[in-house]
């Protein structure tokens, strides 16, 4: 898939920012990983997609690693104010739809891509199966840019794309690599 063809995708399905980036600029950072143990979003040793079953941080630098650009997934809605729960929790269910739907279409196609989401996985098949059964979905499932250790900010400014829009917006950020 040429890099024009990914950004026509993302914009079919309503995905914003669509910025490119090297993947060999990404900067694996423990301390991002390190967030994840904190367990604010209540996934860290509960899913298969989380740390620490999703691997080490020198494994996700490695899978990384072998491939060579990336795309920038984001979808933006504006609030009423900074605590409306509603837009928040419509934006990011629109982004895990839109970004599983991305992924999906590229599989189709058979290109090897890495996915990386915003949050945890975003296949709905609650409960996970984690740690008594293998993933029910592993060709589905997406571990997060920030448990990979990634730190969103910079790998947005890597791909010249914003990640703040304004006030009472808020953006949910994924990213795809490509080989």
């Amino acid at each position: 898939m040429t890099k024009e063809e990914a950004i026509a995708l993302a914009e079919e399905l309503g995905l914003r920012g669509r910025g490119i980036f090297a993947a060999k600029d990404l900067k694996f950072l423990k301390e991002v990983r390190d967030m994840c143990k904190t367990d604010k979003c209540g996934n860290y040793k509960k899913t298969w997609t989380c740390p620490p079953a999703c691997g080490t941080l020198a494994e996700s630098r490695k899978k990384a690693k072998q491939y060579s650009w990336g795309i920038i997934l984001q979808t933006t809605a504006e609030m009423e104010d900074e605590f409306d729960g509603e837009a928040i929790e419509e934006a990011s269910s629109l982004q895990r739809s839109r970004f599983l739907e991305y992924c999906t279409r590229i599989r189709e196609t058979g290109e090897d891509i890495l996915p990386m989401g915003s949050g945890g996985c975003g296949v709905d098949c609650a409960p996970c199966t984690y740690p008594d059964a293998p993933c029910r979905f592993p060709d589905r499932a997406f571990t997060s840019m920030e448990a990979y250790g990634l730190l969103v900010t910079d790998v947005c400014k890597s791909a010249n794309t914003p990640y703040y829009y304004g006030r009472n917006t808020v953006t949910f950020t994924g990213c795809v690599l490509f080989h």
